[in-house]
Protein backbone atom coordinates (compact mmCIF):
# COMPACT_ATOMS: atom_id res chain seq x y z
CA UNK A 1 0.00 0.00 0.00
CA UNK A 2 2.76 2.21 0.89
CA UNK A 3 4.23 1.56 -2.59
CA UNK A 4 1.51 2.53 -4.39
CA UNK A 5 1.02 5.96 -2.39
CA UNK A 6 4.90 6.42 -3.47
CA UNK A 7 4.44 5.46 -7.03
CA UNK A 8 1.20 7.94 -7.11
CA UNK A 9 2.96 10.88 -4.80
CA UNK A 10 5.77 10.24 -7.71
CA UNK A 11 3.22 10.59 -10.73
CA UNK A 12 1.84 13.71 -9.19
CA UNK A 13 5.58 15.17 -8.87
CA UNK A 14 6.56 14.38 -12.44
CA UNK A 15 3.40 15.98 -13.74
CA UNK A 16 3.43 19.23 -12.01
CA UNK A 17 6.89 19.20 -12.78
CA UNK A 18 6.21 19.26 -16.42
CA UNK A 19 3.78 21.80 -16.13
CA UNK A 20 6.15 24.23 -14.67
CA UNK A 21 9.10 22.99 -16.98
CA UNK A 22 6.29 23.56 -19.76
CA UNK A 23 5.25 26.89 -18.35
CA UNK A 24 8.97 28.12 -18.23
CA UNK A 25 9.56 26.99 -21.93
CA UNK A 26 6.34 28.85 -22.59
CA UNK A 27 7.53 32.18 -20.97
CA UNK A 28 10.75 31.96 -22.28
CA UNK A 29 9.43 31.36 -25.82
CA UNK A 30 7.47 34.62 -25.37
CA UNK A 31 7.63 36.68 -28.35
CA UNK A 32 9.50 39.92 -28.05
CA UNK A 33 7.90 41.43 -31.37
CA UNK A 34 4.16 41.63 -32.35
CA UNK A 35 2.03 43.45 -34.58
CA UNK A 36 0.65 47.11 -33.90
CA UNK A 37 -1.79 48.91 -35.23
CA UNK A 38 -0.39 52.19 -36.82
CA UNK A 39 -2.85 53.40 -39.02
CA UNK A 40 -6.78 52.86 -39.77
CA UNK A 41 -9.82 54.05 -40.65
CA UNK A 42 -13.33 52.92 -40.07
CA UNK A 43 -15.12 51.36 -43.45
CA UNK A 44 -18.83 51.51 -44.04
CA UNK A 45 -21.12 51.08 -46.97
CA UNK A 46 -21.85 54.17 -48.48
CA UNK A 47 -25.48 55.60 -47.83
CA UNK A 48 -27.48 56.99 -50.62
CA UNK A 49 -28.74 60.49 -49.94
CA UNK A 50 -31.51 62.06 -51.64
CA UNK A 51 -30.25 64.00 -54.56
CA UNK A 52 -26.78 62.56 -54.68
CA UNK A 53 -25.95 59.75 -57.02
CA UNK A 54 -24.13 56.73 -55.73
CA UNK A 55 -20.43 56.53 -57.01
CA UNK A 56 -20.55 53.99 -59.87
CA UNK A 57 -18.22 50.76 -59.83
CA UNK A 58 -14.59 50.99 -60.41
CA UNK A 59 -13.01 49.26 -63.61
CA UNK A 60 -10.01 49.38 -64.91
CA UNK A 61 -8.39 51.97 -62.48
CA UNK A 62 -5.35 51.87 -60.06
CA UNK A 63 -5.96 53.96 -56.99
CA UNK A 64 -2.96 55.57 -54.93
CA UNK A 65 -4.29 56.66 -51.23
CA UNK A 66 -2.13 58.18 -48.67
CA UNK A 67 -2.05 57.40 -44.92
CA UNK A 68 0.41 58.30 -42.04
CA UNK A 69 0.94 55.98 -39.50
CA UNK A 70 1.49 57.27 -36.15
CA UNK A 71 4.75 54.70 -35.42
CA UNK A 72 7.53 53.63 -37.53
CA UNK A 73 8.93 50.60 -37.77
CA UNK A 74 10.79 48.34 -40.82
CA UNK A 75 8.23 45.83 -41.55
CA UNK A 76 4.80 45.91 -42.13
CA UNK A 77 1.60 44.45 -43.28
CA UNK A 78 -1.72 46.51 -45.38
CA UNK A 79 -5.46 45.56 -44.49
CA UNK A 80 -7.77 45.23 -47.29
CA UNK A 81 -11.22 45.25 -46.86
CA UNK A 82 -14.48 44.06 -49.01
CA UNK A 83 -16.72 43.56 -45.71
CA UNK A 84 -19.17 45.80 -47.05
CA UNK A 85 -19.18 44.29 -50.42
CA UNK A 86 -22.04 41.85 -51.60
CA UNK A 87 -19.81 39.96 -53.96
CA UNK A 88 -16.30 39.00 -54.67
CA UNK A 89 -13.76 41.87 -54.98
CA UNK A 90 -10.17 41.38 -56.87
CA UNK A 91 -7.19 43.48 -56.65
CA UNK A 92 -5.14 42.49 -59.01
CA UNK A 93 -1.76 44.13 -57.46
CA UNK A 94 -0.96 46.30 -54.85
CA UNK A 95 2.18 48.33 -54.07
CA UNK A 96 3.23 50.20 -51.25
CA UNK A 97 6.22 52.96 -51.21
CA UNK A 98 6.77 55.92 -49.00
CA UNK A 99 4.71 59.44 -50.81
CA UNK A 100 6.88 62.35 -52.27
CA UNK A 101 4.29 64.86 -53.13
CA UNK A 102 0.67 64.42 -54.39
CA UNK A 103 0.67 61.16 -56.38
CA UNK A 104 4.33 61.00 -56.72
CA UNK A 105 6.07 58.23 -54.63
CA UNK A 106 9.81 57.99 -53.64
CA UNK A 107 10.39 55.04 -56.91
CA UNK A 108 13.31 53.43 -54.60
CA UNK A 109 10.79 52.65 -51.71
CA UNK A 110 8.22 51.01 -53.76
CA UNK A 111 7.43 47.25 -52.71
CA UNK A 112 5.13 44.86 -54.65
CA UNK A 113 2.77 43.46 -51.81
CA UNK A 114 2.04 39.73 -51.92
CA UNK A 115 -1.15 37.61 -50.36
CA UNK A 116 0.46 34.45 -49.82
CA UNK A 117 3.04 35.08 -52.32
CA UNK A 118 0.78 35.59 -54.99
CA UNK A 119 0.36 38.85 -56.34
CA UNK A 120 -3.38 39.46 -56.81
CA UNK A 121 -6.21 38.22 -54.31
CA UNK A 122 -9.68 37.78 -54.43
CA UNK A 123 -11.60 38.89 -51.26
CA UNK A 124 -14.97 37.34 -50.48
CA UNK A 125 -18.49 39.88 -49.97
CA UNK A 126 -18.00 40.55 -46.05
CA UNK A 127 -14.38 39.92 -45.27
CA UNK A 128 -11.15 41.27 -44.70
CA UNK A 129 -7.80 40.31 -46.15
CA UNK A 130 -3.85 41.06 -44.49
CA UNK A 131 -0.97 41.03 -47.34
CA UNK A 132 1.78 39.55 -46.51
CA UNK A 133 4.51 41.55 -44.16
CA UNK A 134 6.69 43.26 -46.73
CA UNK A 135 10.10 44.89 -45.42
CA UNK A 136 9.99 48.94 -45.67
CA UNK A 137 11.35 51.88 -43.17
CA UNK A 138 8.87 53.91 -42.30
CA UNK A 139 9.27 56.69 -39.59
CA UNK A 140 6.73 58.00 -37.44
CA UNK A 141 4.48 60.50 -39.72
CA UNK A 142 5.45 59.72 -42.54
CA UNK A 143 3.32 59.76 -45.75
CA UNK A 144 3.00 56.56 -47.47
CA UNK A 145 1.23 55.27 -50.60
CA UNK A 146 -1.11 52.09 -50.87
CA UNK A 147 -1.53 51.51 -54.68
CA UNK A 148 -4.08 49.38 -55.65
CA UNK A 149 -5.26 48.03 -59.49
CA UNK A 150 -8.70 46.56 -59.38
CA UNK A 151 -9.78 45.24 -62.66
CA UNK A 152 -13.50 45.40 -61.45
CA UNK A 153 -15.94 46.43 -62.18
CA UNK A 154 -16.09 46.44 -58.20
CA UNK A 155 -18.96 48.31 -56.66
CA UNK A 156 -17.42 51.46 -54.38
CA UNK A 157 -19.27 49.34 -51.07
CA UNK A 158 -16.12 49.46 -48.40
CA UNK A 159 -14.77 53.36 -48.25
CA UNK A 160 -14.24 56.55 -45.57
CA UNK A 161 -15.41 59.69 -47.18
CA UNK A 162 -13.96 62.82 -46.00
CA UNK A 163 -10.65 61.24 -45.45
CA UNK A 164 -7.39 62.85 -44.09
CA UNK A 165 -5.70 63.16 -47.69
CA UNK A 166 -7.00 62.75 -51.04
CA UNK A 167 -6.67 59.57 -53.14
CA UNK A 168 -5.14 60.15 -56.80
CA UNK A 169 -7.04 57.39 -59.42
CA UNK A 170 -6.00 56.76 -62.95
CA UNK A 171 -6.48 54.31 -65.54
CA UNK A 172 -7.01 52.57 -67.70
CA UNK A 173 -4.46 49.33 -66.69
CA UNK A 174 -2.26 48.42 -63.61
CA UNK A 175 0.00 51.55 -62.68
CA UNK A 176 0.73 50.81 -59.28
CA UNK A 177 4.61 50.58 -59.74
CA UNK A 178 4.88 54.02 -61.40
CA UNK A 179 5.93 57.07 -59.93
CA UNK A 180 3.25 59.29 -60.63
CA UNK A 181 -0.23 58.69 -61.70
CA UNK A 182 -0.88 60.42 -65.23
CA UNK A 183 -4.45 62.24 -65.33
CA UNK A 184 -5.20 61.43 -61.48
CA UNK A 185 -8.75 62.58 -60.38
CA UNK A 186 -8.60 63.02 -57.02
CA UNK A 187 -11.13 62.21 -54.30
CA UNK A 188 -11.22 62.92 -50.48
CA UNK A 189 -11.87 59.30 -49.91
CA UNK A 190 -10.16 55.58 -48.96
CA UNK A 191 -11.32 52.56 -50.73
CA UNK A 192 -10.67 48.95 -49.47
CA UNK A 193 -8.10 49.75 -47.08
CA UNK A 194 -8.50 49.73 -43.74
CA UNK A 195 -5.46 49.69 -41.94
CA UNK A 196 -1.92 48.98 -41.55
CA UNK A 197 -0.02 47.37 -38.80
CA UNK A 198 3.70 47.57 -37.65
CA UNK A 199 5.48 44.64 -36.70
CA UNK A 200 7.16 46.19 -33.35
CA UNK A 201 8.82 45.49 -30.07
CA UNK A 202 6.15 44.05 -27.17
CA UNK A 203 6.14 47.32 -25.30
CA UNK A 204 4.43 49.13 -28.52
CA UNK A 205 0.81 49.20 -28.08
CA UNK A 206 -2.28 51.10 -29.96
CA UNK A 207 -5.16 53.37 -28.58
CA UNK A 208 -8.40 53.38 -30.20
CA UNK A 209 -10.20 56.86 -30.62
CA UNK A 210 -13.38 55.23 -31.73
CA UNK A 211 -16.39 58.38 -32.18
CA UNK A 212 -18.01 60.38 -34.89
CA UNK A 213 -17.16 63.19 -37.35
CA UNK A 214 -15.57 64.66 -33.73
CA UNK A 215 -13.20 62.56 -33.89
CA UNK A 216 -12.92 61.90 -37.46
CA UNK A 217 -11.43 65.07 -37.71
CA UNK A 218 -14.18 66.69 -39.89
CA UNK A 219 -13.35 69.92 -41.71
CA UNK A 220 -10.08 69.37 -42.35
CA UNK A 221 -8.45 69.64 -46.03
CA UNK A 222 -6.43 67.21 -46.82
CA UNK A 223 -3.25 66.43 -45.35
CA UNK A 224 -3.37 69.14 -42.98
CA UNK A 225 -4.22 66.52 -40.27
CA UNK A 226 -5.32 68.49 -37.79
CA UNK A 227 -7.95 65.56 -36.46
CA UNK A 228 -7.36 65.80 -32.33
CA UNK A 229 -5.96 61.35 -32.39
CA UNK A 230 -3.64 62.68 -35.05
CA UNK A 231 -2.45 66.12 -32.62
CA UNK A 232 -2.39 63.46 -29.56
CA UNK A 233 -0.16 61.55 -31.38
CA UNK A 234 2.02 64.14 -32.08
CA UNK A 235 1.97 65.00 -28.49
CA UNK A 236 2.88 61.79 -27.23
CA UNK A 237 5.98 61.71 -30.16
CA UNK A 238 7.27 65.68 -28.73
CA UNK A 239 7.72 63.79 -24.95
CA UNK A 240 9.82 61.38 -26.46
CA UNK A 241 6.47 58.51 -26.39
CA UNK A 242 7.25 56.78 -29.69
CA UNK A 243 5.32 53.17 -28.62
CA UNK A 244 1.97 54.50 -28.62
CA UNK A 245 -0.21 54.91 -32.04
CA UNK A 246 -3.03 56.61 -31.96
CA UNK A 247 -5.73 55.28 -34.86
CA UNK A 248 -8.49 56.93 -35.86
CA UNK A 249 -12.02 55.35 -36.03
CA UNK A 250 -14.10 57.82 -36.19
CA UNK A 251 -16.93 58.16 -38.93
CA UNK A 252 -18.90 61.30 -39.77
CA UNK A 253 -22.43 60.80 -38.79
CA UNK A 254 -22.04 58.28 -36.78
CA UNK A 255 -24.54 57.24 -33.88
CA UNK A 256 -24.67 54.59 -30.93
CA UNK A 257 -27.77 53.42 -31.41
CA UNK A 258 -29.13 54.00 -35.40
CA UNK A 259 -26.83 52.88 -38.43
CA UNK A 260 -27.08 55.60 -41.31
CA UNK A 261 -23.04 56.81 -41.66
CA UNK A 262 -21.73 53.54 -41.11
CA UNK A 263 -23.08 50.54 -38.87
CA UNK A 264 -23.93 52.04 -35.29
CA UNK A 265 -21.37 51.99 -32.92
CA UNK A 266 -22.37 48.90 -30.99
CA UNK A 267 -22.59 46.93 -34.37
CA UNK A 268 -18.62 48.10 -35.52
CA UNK A 269 -17.11 47.59 -32.18
CA UNK A 270 -15.45 44.08 -33.16
CA UNK A 271 -14.65 44.97 -36.35
CA UNK A 272 -13.07 48.61 -35.24
CA UNK A 273 -11.84 48.14 -31.92
CA UNK A 274 -11.57 43.98 -30.85
CA UNK A 275 -9.81 43.39 -34.50
CA UNK A 276 -6.84 45.78 -34.41
CA UNK A 277 -3.67 44.45 -33.19
CA UNK A 278 -2.08 45.48 -29.80
CA UNK A 279 -5.01 47.94 -28.74
CA UNK A 280 -4.66 48.45 -24.99
CA UNK A 281 -6.95 51.64 -24.65
CA UNK A 282 -9.20 53.25 -26.31
CA UNK A 283 -11.05 56.82 -25.86
CA UNK A 284 -15.27 56.91 -26.72
CA UNK A 285 -16.99 60.27 -28.03
CA UNK A 286 -20.43 59.46 -29.33
CA UNK A 287 -23.76 60.53 -28.80
CA UNK A 288 -24.67 63.78 -29.78
CA UNK A 289 -25.97 62.39 -33.24
CA UNK A 290 -27.65 60.00 -31.69
CA UNK A 291 -29.37 62.86 -29.44
CA UNK A 292 -29.72 65.48 -33.00
CA UNK A 293 -30.56 63.30 -35.64
CA UNK A 294 -34.62 62.48 -34.95
CA UNK A 295 -34.60 66.49 -35.75
CA UNK A 296 -32.57 66.78 -39.05
CA UNK A 297 -34.96 67.56 -42.19
CA UNK A 298 -34.33 66.85 -45.51
CA UNK A 299 -33.93 69.94 -47.97
CA UNK A 300 -36.86 71.41 -49.33
CA UNK A 301 -38.21 72.27 -52.72
CA UNK A 302 -36.90 75.54 -52.63
CA UNK A 303 -32.93 76.42 -52.53
CA UNK A 304 -31.97 76.94 -49.02
CA UNK A 305 -35.48 76.36 -47.66
CA UNK A 306 -35.86 72.97 -45.89
CA UNK A 307 -39.01 70.39 -45.70
CA UNK A 308 -40.93 69.33 -42.99
CA UNK A 309 -39.83 65.50 -43.49
CA UNK A 310 -37.61 63.97 -40.81
CA UNK A 311 -35.99 60.88 -41.80
CA UNK A 312 -34.81 60.07 -38.31
CA UNK A 313 -37.70 61.27 -36.44
CA UNK A 314 -38.55 58.00 -35.29
CA UNK A 315 -35.30 57.45 -33.63
CA UNK A 316 -35.46 59.88 -30.35
CA UNK A 317 -33.57 58.31 -27.89
CA UNK A 318 -33.50 58.75 -24.00
CA UNK A 319 -30.36 59.10 -21.76
CA UNK A 320 -31.12 55.76 -20.37
CA UNK A 321 -30.67 54.22 -24.16
CA UNK A 322 -27.48 56.24 -24.36
CA UNK A 323 -26.22 54.96 -21.36
CA UNK A 324 -26.72 51.04 -21.81
CA UNK A 325 -25.14 51.55 -25.04
CA UNK A 326 -21.69 53.21 -23.43
CA UNK A 327 -22.33 50.34 -20.47
CA UNK A 328 -22.04 48.10 -23.45
CA UNK A 329 -18.69 49.34 -24.92
CA UNK A 330 -16.82 49.13 -21.78
CA UNK A 331 -18.41 45.63 -20.77
CA UNK A 332 -17.15 44.07 -24.44
CA UNK A 333 -13.78 46.45 -24.14
CA UNK A 334 -13.00 45.53 -21.05
CA UNK A 335 -13.79 41.51 -21.55
CA UNK A 336 -10.41 41.40 -23.42
CA UNK A 337 -8.69 44.12 -21.04
CA UNK A 338 -8.65 47.07 -23.31
CA UNK A 339 -9.26 50.48 -20.68
CA UNK A 340 -12.20 52.82 -21.50
CA UNK A 341 -11.58 56.49 -21.33
CA UNK A 342 -15.33 58.19 -22.07
CA UNK A 343 -15.18 61.57 -23.34
CA UNK A 344 -18.36 63.98 -22.16
CA UNK A 345 -20.55 65.16 -25.37
CA UNK A 346 -20.11 68.88 -26.98
CA UNK A 347 -22.38 71.14 -26.69
CA UNK A 348 -23.84 71.98 -30.21
CA UNK A 349 -26.39 74.89 -29.85
CA UNK A 350 -26.79 76.63 -32.71
CA UNK A 351 -26.75 73.88 -35.10
CA UNK A 352 -30.50 73.73 -36.27
CA UNK A 353 -31.17 70.48 -35.01
CA UNK A 354 -30.18 71.53 -31.59
CA UNK A 355 -33.30 71.21 -28.91
CA UNK A 356 -33.83 72.07 -25.22
CA UNK A 357 -35.19 68.31 -24.66
CA UNK A 358 -31.85 67.16 -26.34
CA UNK A 359 -29.84 69.16 -24.43
CA UNK A 360 -31.77 67.88 -21.41
CA UNK A 361 -30.26 64.18 -22.95
CA UNK A 362 -26.93 65.51 -23.13
CA UNK A 363 -26.49 66.95 -19.51
CA UNK A 364 -28.14 63.38 -18.15
CA UNK A 365 -25.19 61.35 -20.25
CA UNK A 366 -22.49 63.28 -18.92
CA UNK A 367 -23.56 63.43 -15.34
CA UNK A 368 -23.53 59.82 -15.21
CA UNK A 369 -20.33 59.71 -17.72
CA UNK A 370 -18.41 62.05 -14.55
CA UNK A 371 -19.98 60.36 -11.56
CA UNK A 372 -20.94 56.46 -12.49
CA UNK A 373 -16.98 55.33 -11.83
CA UNK A 374 -17.62 52.71 -14.99
CA UNK A 375 -15.12 54.39 -16.75
CA UNK A 376 -11.37 53.87 -16.56
CA UNK A 377 -11.28 57.64 -16.64
CA UNK A 378 -13.12 60.40 -17.75
CA UNK A 379 -11.58 63.02 -20.36
CA UNK A 380 -14.04 65.89 -19.72
CA UNK A 381 -14.33 67.27 -23.20
CA UNK A 382 -17.58 69.61 -22.64
CA UNK A 383 -15.86 71.39 -19.64
CA UNK A 384 -13.32 72.42 -22.07
CA UNK A 385 -15.33 73.17 -24.86
CA UNK A 386 -18.15 75.08 -23.85
CA UNK A 387 -18.74 78.98 -23.13
CA UNK A 388 -18.86 79.39 -20.06
CA UNK A 389 -21.04 82.03 -19.90
CA UNK A 390 -23.56 79.90 -21.93
CA UNK A 391 -22.34 76.42 -21.32
CA UNK A 392 -25.59 74.83 -24.00
CA UNK A 393 -22.81 76.26 -26.71
CA UNK A 394 -18.93 75.88 -27.81
CA UNK A 395 -16.31 78.39 -27.13
CA UNK A 396 -16.62 80.54 -30.25
CA UNK A 397 -12.97 80.74 -30.12
CA UNK A 398 -13.14 76.76 -31.03
CA UNK A 399 -16.00 76.86 -32.99
CA UNK A 400 -15.57 76.01 -36.41
CA UNK A 401 -18.47 78.05 -37.39
CA UNK A 402 -21.51 75.40 -37.59
CA UNK A 403 -21.60 75.04 -33.81
CA UNK A 404 -21.17 71.59 -33.70
CA UNK A 405 -17.23 70.94 -34.72
CA UNK A 406 -14.01 72.62 -33.69
CA UNK A 407 -12.19 73.98 -35.41
CA UNK A 408 -8.57 73.41 -36.05
CA UNK A 409 -8.12 75.66 -32.68
CA UNK A 410 -10.44 73.16 -31.06
CA UNK A 411 -9.00 70.37 -32.39
CA UNK A 412 -5.75 71.09 -31.22
CA UNK A 413 -7.24 72.09 -27.57
CA UNK A 414 -9.06 68.59 -27.45
CA UNK A 415 -5.36 66.93 -28.17
CA UNK A 416 -3.94 69.32 -25.28
CA UNK A 417 -6.22 68.40 -22.67
CA UNK A 418 -5.97 64.77 -22.75
CA UNK A 419 -3.37 64.03 -19.70
CA UNK A 420 -0.44 62.02 -21.31
CA UNK A 421 0.09 60.40 -18.43
CA UNK A 422 -3.58 58.39 -18.72
CA UNK A 423 -1.53 56.45 -21.98
CA UNK A 424 1.98 56.25 -21.83
CA UNK A 425 1.98 55.92 -17.96
CA UNK A 426 4.07 58.98 -17.23
CA UNK A 427 3.37 61.54 -14.81
CA UNK A 428 2.26 64.17 -16.78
Amino acid sequence: MAIKKHAAMGLIVLFLSAMLSGQAIAQKAAPVSHWVSAWTTALYAPNPMPGIAAEPAIKDKTIRMIVRPSIGGQRLRVRFSNEFGTAPMTIASAHIALTAEGSRIQAATDRALTFGGSPKITIPAGAPAFSDPVDIAVKPFAEVSISIYLPGPAPASSIHEQALHDAYISGPGDLTSRAELPGAVTKQTWYFLSGIDIWAPAGNAAIVAFGDSITQGYGAKSATYIDYPTQLAQRLAVQGVTTLAIVNQGISGNRILHDVAGANALARFDRDVLSLPGVTHMIVLEGINDITFPHIKLPGPNAGGASDERPFKSQFVSADELIVGLQQIIARAHAHGIKVYGATIMPCEGVNTYTEEGEAVRQAVNRWIRTSHVFDAVIDFDQLMRDPNHPAKMRAEYDSGDHVHPGATGYKAMADYIPLKLLSGRKK
